[in-house]
């Protein structure tokens, strides 16, 4: 049985004390573990699609900070390490903070320039270097409040511009904040995405276009992170997850 792992970080920061920002020296300590235990590394689409070892890791970052570029880059390229990076589009290439709630507390203050995305160049960059560049709609919006119209805006829209502006197909999306339920699935295969990012906290693969990620955070240190990317760990999520389920079921009925 093939083990596939993705990982899902956000922002990479030596200072920023945001839940989002793991340290350079985290994000190095995280992928040398797994590298030494055995995982090969390829982007999130061949993760889900053909994961071709008996260990396959996938690094995925949201939200396409500047950090990414500056700072994990120059890690993972030393490792070997390819990953898929997903922008929202609306975003690439302002010099100014994006801003969405969750992230606009940090606006203003000392940590305003980690909220700067990069630059359509940068990206090509990284995809240059093998990474995969992925949507992460267009606005960062949460699709399912999304009317039907405006979720295949934000789909179709993210999409087309990623592929204009990179010279390569866009195939993979991220739904921002793991916001998702089969009605946005249906809309991303619609809109010709044939790989889907989630964030699960329970761990269950619901198909390719709502794979799960451990979401990896500054709390993360080497031991929680260890735990959180096991097997033993991520099956006691999903067994966690699906004893709440039929527990909930049988109290509604």
């Amino acid at each position: 049985m093939t083990d596939t792992l993705v990982l899902c970080y956000h922002a990479v920061s030596r200072s920023w004390p945001s839940p989002l920002a793991v340290t350079p020296d985290q994000l190095r300590s995280h992928l040398e573990r797994l590298l030494r235990r055995g995982y090969k590394p390829v982007t999130f689409e061949a993760a889900v699609t053909a994961p071709r070892a008996p260990r396959t890791l996938a690094v995925t970052f949201d939200d396409a900070y500047r950090s990414i570029h500056r700072l994990a880059f120059p890690i993972l390229r030393e490792l070997g390490v390819p990953a898929t990076v997903f922008a929202p589009t609306d975003y690439i290439g302002l010099e100014a903070p994006m801003a969405w709630p969750g992230i606009t507390t940090w606006s203003d203050g000392p940590y305003r320039s980690e909220l700067i995305p990069v630059d359509w160049t940068e990206l090509n960059e990284l995809a240059d270097a093998g990474w995969e560049i992925g949507s992460h709609s267009c606005s960062h919006a949460r699709l399912t409040q999304l009317t039907d119209s405006a979720l295949a805006s934000e789909l179709h829209g993210s999409r087309s511009v990623c592929e204009a502006r990179t010279g390569r197909e866009c195939r993979s999306i991220a739904y921002p904040y793991g916001d998702l339920d089969d009605r946005v699935a249906a809309a991303a295969k619609a809109a010709g995405y044939v790989v889907g990012a989630a964030l699960d906290r329970a761990h269950v693969n619901r198909g390719q276009l709502q794979s799960p990620r451990i979401g990896v955070y500054r709390i993360d240190d080497d031991w929680r992170f260890r735990l959180k990317a096991s097997r033993p760990g991520r099956g006691l999520r999903s067994a966690v997850w699906s004893a709440a389920r039929t527990i909930g079921a049988g109290v509604a009925r």
